[in-house]
């Protein structure tokens, strides 16, 4: 998607330094992270930041990124305060910095919604769809929890999604 897009600068909130890094080849990167790791890559910067209080003024992000992120927030595991609408305010923080017409990419475990004790929630599309009314779905891609199921899927079904166990939603969405 990024690829497509072509931003002049991504940034990206706490996600899989494997996605910077590897996404730094063709894009330029500004990493964010509650604990910055020490690396020195051309297109790639690594900043600190609390994602409950993102430094950015409102609207002012074109291109944004947060997967496997915002399921953790709140649960304590990290070492975070527990507070059960963490996530919530994650993405909140989220839709405020954002530009209009902004895209951002959002990964989270899709399923029977859940909290697996200390350690991640479960959504169900509809939950994560219902998280971001200012915004449209550019695209939806699914990773399912098996992989006869097809490795990932583009378009799939918001009944697939919610069949998953533990599967991973891919979500492009745009800000209105």
């Amino acid at each position: 998607v990024l690829a497509r897009i072509k931003p002049k600068v991504h940034i990206d909130i706490s996600s899989s330094l494997f996605f910077a890094t590897i996404a730094s080849a063709f894009q330029t990167i500004d990493f964010y992270d509650y604990r910055p790791p020490k690396l020195e890559l051309s297109n790639l910067t690594t900043k600190n930041c609390d994602l409950l209080a993102l430094p950015f003024a409102n609207a002012s992000v074109q291109s944004l990124s947060c997967m496997h992120v915002v399921e953790h927030v709140g649960l304590g595991r990290y070492g975070d305060t527990l507070d059960y609408d963490g996530d919530l305010k994650a993405i909140a923080e989220l839709e405020r910095v954002l530009r209009k017409n902004g895209d951002l990419l959002f990964v989270v475990p899709l399923g029977q919604p859940r909290i697996m004790f200390n350690a991640h929630r479960i959504y169900s599309y509809e939950q994560v769809i219902s998280y971001f009314p200012g915004f449209r779905l550019k695209e939806f891609a699914l990773i399912p929890d098996s992989a006869s199921a097809g490795g990932l899927i583009s378009g799939a079904s918001m009944q697939l999604a919610n069949a998953q166990t533990y599967g991973c939603g891919c979500f492009w969405l745009q800000k209105k």
